[in-house]
C-alpha cells in the first residue's frame, strides 16, 4: 500500500484521479443534459432548472462535511470509495428512464449520484488538507482541478461522440463505469486518521467562522463562483440555439473551455504558491471581467472559441487553483472535512444558485445584456478581494 508521507508527490495524481470521477460528472449534467433535453424537445428553462437541483449537492456539502468529521476514526477513504458508489449506481440506473415521461424520478436519480459525488468531494479535500503544507495547496489544488476539468472535457467529447453514435443511454452507462474505475485507485493508498473528539466540532466550527478574515473570504468565494455559474448552461445552448452547431461540433467547441482551465490552474497553481493568492487573482479576475464582457462579441464559432478559452484560462488561474487554495489556508485541519465544506458550499451556492435560474435571466436580459452581467459579477468579487488577508507563510505548514 503506497504511503503519502513517503511518496509525497503521488499526492497529485491520486486527488487528480479522484476529481476526475467529479469531472465526468460536471460534463454529464453541463453539456451532454442540455443536448438531450434539446433532443427531447425540453425548454431551456426546464433544462436549466434539472441541472440546477442535480448540482444542489454542491451548495450543501456542508452536510457532507460534518458528517466525514464526524466519523473521522474510520478516515476520509471509505467515504471516497463509498460516495464513488453511490454515484455510479445512481447515474447507471439513470440510463433506463426517459426524462420526457418521468422528469421527477429522472431529476432525483442525478440528484442522489451529485449527492454520491459530493461525498467523494469533501472526504478528498479533508484528505488533502491533511496531507499538504501551505506552501504546496496551490499546486494540489491545480492536479484536483486538471482532474476535474479533465474529466469535464474528456467527458464532453466523449459523451457527445457516444450520444451522437450510440444514444443517450450509452452516456449514462459509460460515465458510471468511468466513476468507479476513478475512485478504486484510493484503495492502493495508506491513510493516517485523525479522530477528533466528536464534541469539539461544532465550537471549532463557530470559533473559526467567528474570524472577519474567513468570513470575508466566505463572501468573496460566493460572489466570485457565480461567473461559473451564468456561463455554465447557457454557453451550450448559445452553440446550440444561435450559432446552430451539431453535437460534435458542440463537444469539440467546449472542450476548449476545460483545457484552458486546467492550463489556467496549473499555472495559477504554481504561482500563488510562489507570490501569493491575491496578486495572482487581481490580474486574472481583471482579465475575467474583460473577456465576459466581450461574449457579446461572439457570433461565429471561431470568436466564441478564442473568447471561451480565455474565460476558462483565467477562471482557472482564479477560481480554481488561487481561491481553493485560498480556501484550505483559512481552514483549520482538525476540522477540514467541516469546515472546508462550509466554505465550499456557501461558494457552489453562488454557482449552483445563479446557474438555476440562468435560463430564466436569459430569457428576460437577452444574450448580450447577459453576458455584460457576468463581467459586473467579476467587478464585484475584486472589490471584495480587497479586504482579503492571505495567510501564506513558507514557513508554517
Amino acid at each position: 500500500m503506497l504511503d503519502l508521507t513517503k511518496h509525497p508527490s503521488l499526492k497529485y495524481p491520486l486527488f487528480g484521479i479522484l476529481y476526475f470521477a467529479e469531472g465526468l460528472t460536471v460534463a454529464l449534467t453541463g453539456v451532454v443534459l442540455v443536448l438531450f433535453f434539446i433532443d427531447k424537445d425540453i425548454p431551456i428553462s426546464v433544462t436549466t432548472l434539472v441541472g440546477g437541483i442535480a448540482s444542489v449537492p454542491w451548495a450543501i456539502k456542508f452536510v457532507f462535511g460534518p458528517t466525514v468529521d464526524f466519523f473521522g476514526k474510520y478516515g476520509r477513504k471509505i467515504f471516497i470509495i463509498i460516495g464513488g458508489i453511490i454515484g455510479a449506481i445512481s447515474i447507471f440506473t439513470v440510463a433506463f428512464i426517459d426524462p420526457k415521461t418521468s422528469i421527477i424520478p429522472f431529476t432525483a436519480l442525478l440528484f442522489i449520484g451529485r449527492s454520491g459525488i459530493i461525498l467523494l468531494d469533501v472526504s478528498a479535500d479533508a484528505w488533502a488538507i491533511q496531507t499538504t503544507k501551505i506552501t504546496e495547496r496551490g499546486k494540489v489544488n491545480a492536479a484536483m482541478f486538471t482532474g476535474l476539468f479533465a474529466g469535464t472535457g474528456i467527458g464532453g467529447i466523449l459523451l457527445a461522440f457516444i450520444a451522437t453514435y450510440y444514444g443517450f443511454e450509452w452516456v449514462f452507462l459509460t460515465t458510471s463505469f468511468l466513476i468507479f474505475l476513478s475512485v478504486v485507485i484510493a484503495l492502493f493508498f495508506k491513510e493516517k486518521k485523525i479522530d477528533i473528539q466528536r464534541k469539539l466540532i461544532k465550537p471549532l466550527l463557530i470559533k473559526e467562522f467567528k474570524k472577519r478574515n474567513t468570513q470575508i473570504v466566505v463572501l468573496f468565494g460566493f460572489v466570485a463562483a457565480m461567473n461559473y455559474g451564468m456561463l455554465r448552461y447557457v454557453i451550450p445552448e448559445y452553440m446550440t440555439n444561435v450559432l446552430l452547431l451539431d453535437k460534435m461540433q458542440i463537444g469539440f467547441l467546449t472542450l476548449v473551455y476545460p483545457i484552458s482551465i486546467v492550463i489556467g490552474a496549473i499555472i495559477g497553481g504554481i504561482v500563488a504558491d510562489k507570490w501569493g493568492r491575491k496578486k495572482i487573482m487581481y490580474i486574472t479576475l481583471l482579465g475575467l471581467l474583460i473577456s465576459s464582457a466581450l461574449l457579446v462579441t461572439a457570433d461565429t464559432w471561431e470568436k466564441l472559441g478564442i473568447i471561451y478559452a480565455i474565460v476558462g484560462f483565467l477562471t482557472g488561474t482564479s477560481t480554481y487553483s488561487a481561491m481553493s487554495a485560498l480556501f484550505m489556508d483559512v481552514t483549520n485541519p482538525k476540522i477540514g472535512a467541516a469546515q472546508y465544506s462550509f466554505i465550499a458550499s456557501i461558494a457552489n451556492f453562488g454557482q449552483v444558485g445563479i446557474a438555476l435560474i440562468s435560463g430564466s435571466l436569459l430569457t428576460i436580459l437577452g444574450y448580450n445584456r447577459f453576458f455584460f452581467y457576468t463581467a459586473i459579477i467579476v467587478g464585484l468579487s475584486l472589490l471584495i478581494l480587497y479586504f482579503v488577508k492571505e495567510t501564506l507563510n513558507k514557513n508554517t505548514r
